[in-house]
């Protein structure tokens, strides 16, 4: 184990830590805008994990590194995002909350604006959750829209995490093949949030498909398979069908420590990609808009100063729907 605390002392949505935009005054905004305008915002989502572990788990995954995270670097969290796009295969399953591909990019785009409207433009935005197919469109559809310099990032953490969520067969520390809800994923549960997690009630399932192995990832698309877990409809049944528990694989062999190397490895990734965007862009400095954009000058002078100082705001340009 490294330079991180298992577990954290984390839940600081509530706390006057000053770690989330929420919980902060315009003041305090303010101030720390003049030291570090890097926000991570974290996106989860509502879906059934099993009778052992949370609905929220994904939201608790991110959101308690992002707190470690900010602690350390001294950047700002915003509160995550609880419901989020699903793949088919979760469709139907009892207890997820699926949110529609539209809606789920539009939120993503108005919530970039508002928080680059806000004097964040520096953002990195992250999830543990299956829609790494819409978040990076939804990047991409505000930059083409709203055309102003930025430095917009997703990181797909499991993905991030890597051959550290691999199975013992695959040269990593776990029995079982990384999925949804299962051995992998319930030990970064217990490392973060164990006081979540109720362990006497795991069920575990074996897993399967309909293709034979090689072709589909197994999760998180660290094996590096053709076909990544999202790119296909039909290579594998649906869930609420073949897996009712809410679990692909077995988290009754969930361990803390399993998980430790995988979490270092994310979240030194994260310290390492602050600093250097720090590093090249300081406070208040972005990629200079020559480079970025055909706007004029004067609007994009204008767009920086904003309304407060000035100057006009982002929704001057479009509206992000």
């Amino acid at each position: 184990m490294g330079n991180w605390k298992f577990p954290p002392d984390g839940g600081h949505m509530e706390k006057p830590s000053k770690i989330y935009y929420q919980t902060m005054t315009k003041k305090d905004v303010e101030e720390r805008l003049k030291v570090n305008d890097i926000l991570l915002i974290p996106f989860g989502s509502t879906e059934n994990h099993g009778d052992a572990q949370p609905y929220g788990e994904d939201g608790f995954i991110v959101t308690r590194m992002c707190e470690m995270i900010a602690q350390k670097t001294g950047c700002t969290v915003a509160e995550p995002l609880w419901y989020a796009s699903h793949p088919f295969a979760h469709l139907g399953q009892s207890g997820n909350v699926p949110i529609p591909d539209d809606l789920t990019s539009a939120m993503v785009r108005s919530i970039v604006s508002g928080y680059w409207n806000a004097g964040f433009r520096k953002q990195i935005l992250m999830s543990s959750h299956g829609q790494e197919y819409i978040i990076p469109s939804a990047i991409q559809e505000w930059a083409k829209k709203f055309q102003v310099p930025a430095v917009i990032i997703f990181l797909d953490v499991m993905k991030i995490m890597g051959d550290a969520l691999k199975d013992k067969a695959h040269g990593g520390p776990f029995e079982t093949p990384f999925r949804h809800g299962d051995e992998a994923e319930n030990s970064i549960c217990l490392a973060l949030f164990p006081e979540f997690v109720q362990m006497e009630n795991c069920v575990d399932t074996k897993t399967w498909g309909f293709l034979p192995e090689g072709h589909i990832d197994k999760g998180g698309d660290i094996y590096n398979y053709p076909i990544p877990g999202q790119s296909h409809v039909g290579g594998g049944g649906v869930e609420f069908a073949l897996y009712p528990e809410g679990v692909l694989g077995k988290p009754s062999l969930a361990k803390a420590e399993k998980a430790y190397p995988a979490i270092e490895i994310y979240m030194n990734y994260v310290v390492k990609l602050h600093n250097d965007i720090l590093a090249k862009f300081p406070p208040g400095v972005l990629p200079e808009a020559k480079y970025m954009t055909q706007r004029s000058k004067e609007e994009i002078d204008l767009l920086l100063k904003g309304p407060d100082r000035g100057g006009r705001h982002l929704y001057t340009v479009a509206w992000p729907s």
